[in-house]
């Protein structure tokens, strides 16, 4: 310990402010570890299609039942920092890649519980860290040669994929339809950018509508609009749509300023409402002049306007989201306009049929059959609310499956697999390493072959048995591809199974626990602020 300087001798030094609570070395490791392994746990029997459902109720008591992993930390009021990194960084995996959250927990959690084993035998954090390094940087290279290439202009083989993205939620027999879904909706959104192909899922609008069931989910090459024909007069149909796209309100807009008119005349009054008349026509009749027999303005529609739109047998809706108009333009291939004046023949989009349809309760116009759209819609119909949300999850699931796919096209074999795969290898490149660290990369590999314990415990089997079923088949020049049948606890090809997942998503989620992991390993002092109580209302500061 540091000597104490002379002139301080005897005195009290506070550094920090009162109330402030400090939690050192291994303690504070212990804290942390805990926490992790806590939320790994809760997350743990949700992993695989077998994983249970967790019912999480929020502070107003609405109510949220899924497996998925995301909405699971996202719906969680997590306490705890450390808790909460993990619950960032698995956030984090599902905007890149959109799947592995629920992996990337668990992982993280078996890698922190591998890691308290070897801080009980005197290994240091940094010995474990560095360890837990080279084993994730292993791993990437190991994935290259266990991973096999995609034909993604097979549909059935992507279809096999988002399948497996699908099958662990509450989809039923809707499963198949779901997988078909994601595949048609990601290959038609696929642009190709300096060579590569690349799937931007916000391309793909999701609408939800309680009523009917899961069946009656429907793919649409166009946009649903969740609105309706603006007057009863106007066409509810119309088939060869030319549509026009407007930002620019069809009314007379206030001036920007204050401003005054007096009118001494009663004439003079009909002869200002007859010059905005006569605007709001010149509108409509520049709309007619170009072709346009559909309009959909993202700004307000006046009465006038609708009237003569619907006297020229003009379909229009009017205040249609910023994003809406943007998907639209996509899909129709038109341009939005800022400034009617500005509208041509050139701007329309066009559409083989635009129509208002009755779903559910509500109305929405449906603008379908275009010719190439760069943006699509997929309407989820489900009996109460909870089942199309759970539908939409799903959807979103599988669809990034087959981005990442598209986009990486190389895959591995589900069924915990390439987990027991990647352990074997590492424990035959552990040698490499000196001292410790080959302590650290023992513990990884022990912590990726709790994946597949998970989900043997999930399916009901006895995770011991299957474990060692595993190895036994991975020690086997063919047996790369093993993985646990779930639902029989037998050891089979799982390629061959057509149980396959992108290898890119295995990639994030393996280097995203270890950086979880790591970063809670690299903590050895918790200083916690006195937590700030508002005061009482009443109550008077003394001066």
């Amino acid at each position: 310990m540091a000597a104490v300087p002379g002139e301080l001798a005897g005195r009290p030094v506070i550094v920090l402010k009162e109330g402030t609570s400090r939690t050192r070395g291994r303690e504070a490791q212990r804290n942390n570890i805990v926490a992790a392994r806590i939320l790994a746990e809760l997350m743990r029997t949700s992993l695989g299609p077998r994983g249970r459902d967790k019912m999480l109720v929020d502070s107003l008591g609405d109510v949220t039942v899924t497996s998925d992993g995301a909405t699971i930390l996202k719906e969680m009021e997590i306490e705890h920092p450390a808790a909460k990194l993990l619950v960032e960084i698995a956030k984090g995996v599902d905007r890149e890649v959109g799947d592995g959250t629920t992996s990337v927990v668990v992982l993280a959690g078996e890698l922190l519980r591998q890691a308290e084993e070897l801080l009980d035998q005197e290994v240091h954090p940094s010995i474990i860290v560095r360890g837990y390094a080279k084993a994730a940087e292993w791993c990437a290279e190991l994935l290259d040669q266990i991973a096999f290439p995609i034909d993604v202009s097979d549909r059935s083989e992507l279809k096999k994929a988002a399948y497996v993205a699908v099958f662990s939620k509450g989809l039923g027999i809707a499963r198949d339809l779901f997988a078909e879904l994601a595949v048609d909706a990601a290959l038609q959104v696929m642009e190709e950018k300096n060579g590569r192909k690349v799937v931007d899922v916000d391309q793909v609008q999701v609408v939800k509508k309680e009523g009917g069931d899961l069946t009656d989910t429907k793919f649409i090459r166009g946009i649903v609009i969740d609105k309706e024909v603006v007057h009863p007069g106007m066409p509810k149909r119309v088939e060869n749509a030319k549509i026009a796209l407007l930002a620019c309100p069809l009314e007379i807009e206030k001036t920007e300023i204050s401003a005054e008119i007096r009118i001494t005349d009663p004439g003079q009054i009909r002869r200002f409402i007859e010059e905005e008349i006569k605007i709001l026509q010149g509108y409509v009749e520049k709309i007619k002049s170009v072709g346009a027999n559909v309009v959909f303005c993202q700004k307000g529609i006046d009465d006038v306007a609708q009237h003569y739109l619907a006297k020229a047998g003009i379909l229009a809706v009017r205040r249609v989201k910023k994003s809406d108009m943007e998907k639209l333009a996509r899909a129709t291939g038109g341009r939005i306009v800022t400034n009617i004046e500005d509208l041509t023949e050139k701007d329309l989009g066009s559409a083989s049929l635009v129509e208002e349809r009755r779903v559910g309760k509500d109305k929405m116009v449906f603008v379908e059959g275009c010719a190439n759209p760069r943006s699509v819609s997929v309407l989820i119909r489900g009996g109460i609310e909870r089942v199309v949300n759970e539908a939409e999850r799903s959807l979103h699931d599988a669809l990034y499956v087959v981005k990442d796919l598209i986009e990486h096209p190389y895959a591995v074999a589900g069924g915990g697999a390439v987990e027991v795969e990647l352990a074997k290898r590492l424990r035959e490149r552990m040698a490499e390493l000196s001292g410790k660290e080959q302590l650290a990369v023992e513990a990884f590999a022990k912590a990726l072959e709790g994946i597949p314990m998970a989900l043997a415990e999930n399916g009901g089997h006895d995770p011991i048995d299957v474990l060692v079923k595993l190895r036994a088949e991975h020690r086997k020049s063919e047996g790369v591809n093993y993985g646990i049948d779930v639902y029989t606890g037998e050891v089979v090809d799982m390629k061959n199974r057509g149980i396959i997942e992108p290898k890119i998503v295995k990639l994030k989620l393996i280097r995203a626990a270890t950086e979880a992991a790591c970063a809670i390993l690299r903590i050895d002092d918790i200083i916690a602020a006195a937590r700030h109580k508002p005061e009482k209302k009443g109550e008077e500061s003394s001066e």
